[in-house]
């Protein structure tokens, strides 16, 4: 029998009616349709039809009944979590790590590996390959996959994805990283400096789940920063805000010797600090791992090492405070997430500012980046599929 002409719904009406229903379902997770009607003040019909063709397509699915409720019992429905997956990487210097996530965020297989040191198109190579990797694990294969969300160091233009200064990364700057490495995968590709990354991520599920200022400082073998302002990411007039391993800060703004790395990042990156414990008669500690062991053993070569970092990111903070007044700096990165250094950093920052931010270590540790990337693919998931912003659930 034919549907009354009055109940059927324009492709628009249906569009609507669909995301009402992926939204409610994304919000309270298992719900009966009766519930989601109740929600969304949709027809019990519209609702019917909209969860049949939900569960039918595979992006729904029933995970059990209603019970201790008068009347017959009712179905109840879940997002099929595994309907859709997305990959989220991590470009470091010295290492990648790689995740597989779902239309839920979790993580279905992980890897990390060493960086081939070649640089430019052998990455993409190694991206393809961790891809691969990680689809089999996950019991899928790589031509499922819809998205891939890449995050790298240096300064990203956010209208081409190019990356213009990546001093860490050899040849990366020299390609089209994004077209090259979707062309290789076939799938959309979306390429985001890794600290921008990092406090999506922290944006997402962490520290910055309800700040609407914060930045989020990573210190490592490398310096940035990714700030959120009023609830968005500040990029700058050419996506490089945030690049704070360029602030004259710990060193002479003009040597040469520190002008591609930056000034800062040359004062407080691993090397640098490595550099300090020497320079301060340490000879013990060959990795900034060995650095903080010394420390913690009490040796006055790598306490003063680490004191002296901290004196700096704390005068570095407390200028981002006078620029910015984040609500909170959330620190993290190899170096960044170490208590000992965080620790300090807090001592001395009531000493150079008058109103010094709240300081966090990230949730994440090291994983922060790979954390933001997940969160970007599966809010661009539930957008494509269903028109659902994230931030609307």
């Amino acid at each position: 029998m034919a549907i009354p002409s009055s109940l059927v719904q324009t492709p628009i009406a249906r569009k609507i009616s669909t995301n009402a229903v992926i939204r409610t379902v994304l919000a309270k997770g298992r719900i009966s349709r009766v519930d989601i009607a109740k929600l969304t003040g949709l027809s019990k019909q519209t609702i019917s039809d909209v969860v049949r063709d939900l569960e039918n397509d595979g992006w729904l699915k029933p995970v059990g009944q209603t019970d201790g409720r008068p009347g017959r019992n009712a179905i109840i429905y879940e997002i099929n979590a595994r309907a859709a997956l997305a990959v989220s990487i991590d470009l470091g210097g010295t290492k990648i790590a790689a995740a597989i996530c779902d239309l839920l965020g979790n993580v279905v297989a992980e890897i990390t590996v060493p960086t081939d040191p070649r640089g430019g198109p052998h990455l993409v190579n190694q991206f393809s390959d961790l891809i691969t990797q990680l689809a089999l694990a996950a019991g899928t294969t790589a031509d499922k996959l819809r998205l891939v969300v890449l995050g790298s160091p240096g300064v990203l233009d956010p209208a081409t994805g190019h990356i213009n200064v990546a001093p860490n990364i050899p040849g990366i700057d020299a390609m089209d990283l994004r077209q090259v490495f979707s062309d290789k995968m076939g799938i959309p590709v979306i390429v985001e400096n890794d600290v921008n990354l990092a406090a999506q991520g922290e944006r997402w599920r962490g520290h910055g789940l309800e700040v609407g200022n914060f930045a989020f400082v990573a210190l490592g073998t490398g310096v940035g920063m990714g700030i959120i302002a009023n609830g968005a990411l500040l990029r700058g007039a050419r996506g490089a805000a945030g690049e704070i391993a360029y602030l004259p800060l710990g060193g002479d703004a003009f040597d040469p010797g520190g002008f591609m790395l930056g000034t800062f990042e040359s004062a407080v990156g691993s090397a640098a600090m490595l550099r300090r414990y020497a320079g301060f008669g340490g000879r013990s500690a060959s990795t900034v791992a060995d650095l903080f062991a010394a420390f913690n053993a009490g040796e006055t070569s790598a306490i003063a090492a680490i004191e002296e970092t901290a004196r700096l990111v704390a005068v570095a903070i407390a200028a981002i405070g006078a620029m910015l007044d984040p609500e909170l700096v959330i620190t993290g990165g190899s170096i960044g997430a170490r208590p000992e250094l965080v620790n300090a950093i807090q001592r001395f920052l009531p000493r150079c500012t008058p109103y010094p931010p709240r300081i966090e270590i990230s949730r994440f540790g090291n994983r922060a980046a790979l954390i933001g990337g997940m969160g970007i693919a599966v809010e661009r998931m539930h957008d494509d599929l269903f028109g659902v912003k994230l931030q609307d659930t």
